[in-house]
C-alpha cells in the first residue's frame, strides 16, 4: 500500500490549490489528490460564466454566511490578492471589484494549476471515490484499493451541481470523525416564485433594486440585473440575496424598478403620456420595457399614483428554488465550532477541511473561490510548518 505524506480529497479549486501551496512550500513532501471526476478542476473551468472570476476587491466580512462567516473573515484577513499568487497569469479588475485573469479564461486557471502540480510530481488518482478513511489514515477508494497518509485534506466540494462530481456524499467522511453537519440548502440560485403578475415576460432583463422580506420584516436588498423565467427569477441580484433566503418559507421579494428615477418625475411622464391619448396599457412605453410596463399597469390600474407605486414595489411570493443542480454553492455543510482557524480538526489531528466542504459561502462575485484559496493556503502553511 502505497504512503503519502498528504492525501488530498477532491480535485476542485480548493484540493488543488492546496495541493500546490504544499508543494511550493516544501516540494520533499509527497502528495496524492484523489477526485471522482474524470476532469480535474472541472467546476473552476466554469466558474464566472467561464472567464474565471476568481475573488473581489470589494471585501468585507459582509460578504460570507454560515456559521463558519466569522472564521473566513479570519482565515481571509481582509485580501482579496489571495488567488492571484497561485496562477501563472495577469489579471484585470472590473467596475464591479471582480477580479478574472486577463485571457477571461477560467478553463486556463485549472490548466495553469495541473501544469504546475505536474512538474512537481503530484500524484493524480482519479477518476476513484474515497468511500472510507479510518482512524489511521488509511483511505479506502472505489476501484477496490487503499492507501494511507500523514495528513488528509477533505476538500470535497459541497451538495451542489452533481454534474461536477458533489453530491454530498462525501460528507460522511468528516462524520465519521465526529463532526456534524448543518443543514444544507441550494444558494446563489435561481428563485421560484408566484408568476401570476409576471407571465409573458420570459427572457425580458431589467435594472431593479431587489429587497427580501420574511413576514413583513426586511432580509436584505441589492441592486443588479433580474431575469424574468417561466418559473420565476434569474440574474446576478437574484443569486446575491437567495443566500439571505436559505431554510426560510413565506419570503417575498419586492422589485423597485427604475431605481434611479424619481417618483415625481415618473407620475410627470405618465400625466404627460396620458394627456396625450396613450392608451392605458402604454403609459409606461419608453420608460420601462414595454411588456415589463404593461405588466405593472395590468396589476394596478391605470390611475398614475397606483402605477407608480407598483412600479417601485412590484411584489413577488418566493415558493422555492431551483434546488442543488441549479445551484452554485451550498449554503451549510461541515459544522465549523471544530475546525480551528488552521483549518484543522479540533477532533482529529492531522485532518484539514477546507473549502466549501464546510460550513461558509460566500455572495456572488467571487467570494466563494476567494474563501477556496485562503482556507486552502491556511491548511498548507499548517500541514508545512509554517504556520
Amino acid at each position: 500500500m502505497q504512503n503519502f505524506d498528504v492525501a488530498i480529497v477532491g480535485g476542485g479549486a480548493s484540493g488543488l490549490a492546496c495541493a500546490l501551496q504544499i508543494k511550493r512550500l516544501n516540494c520533499k513532501l509527497s502528495v496524492a489528490v484523489i477526485d471522482a471526476g474524470e476532469r480535474l478542476g472541472k467546476k473552476l473551468a466554469a466558474t464566472g460564466n467561464g472567464q474565471g472570476n476568481v475573488s473581489n476587491k470589494r471585501l468585507s466580512a459582509a460578504n460570507y454566511h454560515g456559521g463558519g462567516a466569522a472564521l473566513a473573515a479570519r482565515v481571509i484577513g481582509g485580501d482579496s490578492s489571495l488567488p492571484l499568487s497561485i496562477f501563472n497569469c495577469l489579471f484585470v479588475e472590473d467596475e464591479e471589484g471582480r477580479i478574472y485573469p486577463a485571457g477571461r479564461q477560467a478553463s486556463a486557471l485549472t490548466d495553469s494549476l495541473i501544469r504546475e502540480l505536474t512538474a512537481y510530481d503530484v500524484k493524480f488518482i482519479h477518476p476513484a471515490r474515497v468511500i472510507a478513511i479510518d482512524d489511521s489514515f488509511v483511505l479506502k477508494l472505489s476501484e477496490g484499493y487503499s492507501l494511507s497518509a500523514e495528513k488528509v485534506v477533505l476538500a470535497c466540494g459541497g451538495k451542489t451541481q452533481k454534474q461536477f462530481g458533489t453530491d454530498g456524499s462525501a460528507y460522511a467522511l468528516a462524520q465519521k470523525f465526529g463532526h456534524k453537519l448543518t443543514p444544507l440548502y441550494p444558494s446563489l440560485v435561481q428563485l421560484k416564485t408566484d408568476t401570476t403578475y409576471t407571465k409573458g415576460l420570459k427572457g425580458i432583463r431589467v435594472d431593479c433594486v431587489v429587497c427580501a422580506r420574511l413576514h413583513g420584516s426586511h432580509l436584505c436588498s441589492c441592486r443588479g440585473d433580474v431575469i424574468f423565467t417561466d418559473y420565476g427569477l434569474s440574474g446576478n441580484a437574484i443569486f446575491k440575496i437567495s443566500s439571505a433566503l436559505a431554510g426560510t418559507d413565506g419570503a417575498e421579494l419586492s422589485l423597485e424598478f427604475l431605481p434611479d428615477c424619481r417618483v415625481e418625475e415618473i407620475m410627470s411622464d405618465i400625466i404627460k403620456k396620458s394627456r396625450l391619448g396613450y392608451p392605458d396599457c402604454e403609459l409606461l412605453s419608453g420608460t420601462l420595457h414595454n411588456q415589463v410596463g404593461r405588466a405593472v399597469i395590468k396589476r394596478s390600474g391605470p390611475r398614475p399614483e397606483d402605477i407608480v407605486k407598483t412600479l417601485k414595489n412590484f411584489t413577488l411570493r418566493v415558493t422555492g428554488t431551483l434546488g442543488f443542480d441549479y445551484a452554485q454553492v451550498t449554503h451549510g455543510g461541515i459544522d465549523c465550532s471544530d475546525i480551528g482557524d488552521d483549518m484543522q480538526s479540533k477532533l482529529a489531528k492531522g485532518l484539514y477541511l477546507i473549502g466549501e466542504y464546510v460550513d461558509v459561502d460566500g455572495d456572488c462575485g467571487g467570494y466563494n473561490l476567494l474563501w477556496a484559496f485562503a482556507s486552502a493556503g491556511c491548511a498548507a502553511r499548517s500541514i508545512t510548518g509554517m504556520i
